[in-house]
């Protein structure tokens, strides 16, 4: 999860766009030892925030200018001087109600609580229009849903990863969603994932405290910086070990983990365990290697096709109410069904 910030901005989890500047115009400047390369590789190095994808999509629509003239060939070489490139605002999508099957754990006039299935979306976003856990809310709560987030994300005050199952909240009311965000900025919220991993994290229990921040070497992806970035802190025991070390001193083919998190961050999960040498098993963008082969042949037994991760405890005080709340739920089918595996290896 990402830390919340003003209401305008509000608590944002796992999944956050990582391609989309601000609107406004870039004016990036080629020296000439950075000239000659490919124009829209040079550009993306040259501008943090845009990813070469981003670039091409930007000259195709003529948004991109070099001595007052629009560049639109990405395979040109790049020349030495000023490059103004103009990035549109995002037109804000309008989700539309769509009759989804939710698990509600909890709901009130307030806020609701449910348990997200993996697959799900949290929002609209670019390739993910529809289907989405707002798509869903819309249509569960007749439009009764906090207008803080904005637009595109009616209600939402945090979210899971895609591919992240497990409980959240939403707000109904603006009242709800301003208490709620309160209480995630205090760190005043229970929150614990079960991850299935492979290896296990040393020592088996202890915290990760880093900063995390975007990967300099790929944009989608978050990494543990040396400076910069965000606070982050887990804390996690390990609670089952899977399998035989092939000799002494060896990790363990696999482990069952459970995360407490203290601060959120996009992906903070994946990328602490991944730094500790235990990625989730499964994880497309984190997981730095396969596991041993009857940990492969037991995640394909159980259908596993995303990280195992989930979101197993949500606890927190309700903001209106006053009211003590946690709520806790099982694992989905693909990872019970790969932690059986695991426990016969």
């Amino acid at each position: 999860m990402s830390e919340p910030g003003s209401l305008s901005d509000p608590l944002l989890d796992e999944d956050e766009p990582l391609d989309a500047g601000p609107p406004g115009v870039r004016v990036v400047e080629i020296t000439p030892d950075g000239a000659g390369g490919r124009l829209d590789k040079t550009l993306a190095e040259h501008a943090a925030e845009l990813s070469r994808g981003r670039v091409q999509a930007l000259m195709a629509e003529g948004l991109i200018s070099f001595a007052g003239s629009v560049v639109t060939d990405a395979s040109s070489k790049a020349r030495a001087g000023l490059y103004t490139i103009l990035i549109p605002a995002p037109a804000p999508a309008e989700p539309q109600p769509e009759a989804i099957p939710l698990s509600v754990l909890f709901e009130d006039q307030h806020l609701i609580v449910l348990d997200k299935p993996a697959g799900m979306a949290a929002h609209p976003g670019p390739g993910t229009e529809s289907g989405t856990l707002v798509n869903a809310l819309l249509h569960h709560c007749a439009g009764s849903l906090s207008g803080i987030g904005g637009v595109a994300r009616p209600g939402i005050v945090h979210r899971l990863d895609k591919d992240t199952s497990g409980v959240m909240v939403a707000a109904k009311t603006d009242a709800a969603h301003q208490g709620l965000s309160a209480l995630f900025a205090a760190h005043d919220i229970e929150r614990v994932y079960i991850a299935l991993t492979r290896g296990a994290p040393l020592p088996n229990k202890g915290t990760i405290e880093s900063q995390i921040g975007r990967s300099a070497g790929d944009r989608k992806k978050m990494a543990v910086l040396r400076s910069g970035g965000r606070h982050a802190v887990t804390h996690y025991v390990v609670e089952k070990l899977f399998g035989t070390p092939k000799r002494l001193g060896d990790p363990y083919p696999a482990a069952r983990v459970a995360c407490t998190l203290e601060t959120g961050r996009t992906h903070q999960i994946r990328v602490h365990m991944a730094s500790k040498g235990s990625p989730c098993l499964g994880d497309p963008a984190y997981g730095s290697g396969p596991p041993a082969q009857p940990v492969r042949e037991a995640m394909a037994t159980a259908g596993l096709t995303r990280q195992a991760l989930h979101a197993a405890v949500l606890g927190f005080v309700h903001p209106i109410t006053g009211e003590t709340m946690r709520f806790e739920t099982p694992p989905p089918a693909d990872m019970r069904v790969l932690e059986d595996l695991l426990a016969g290896l």
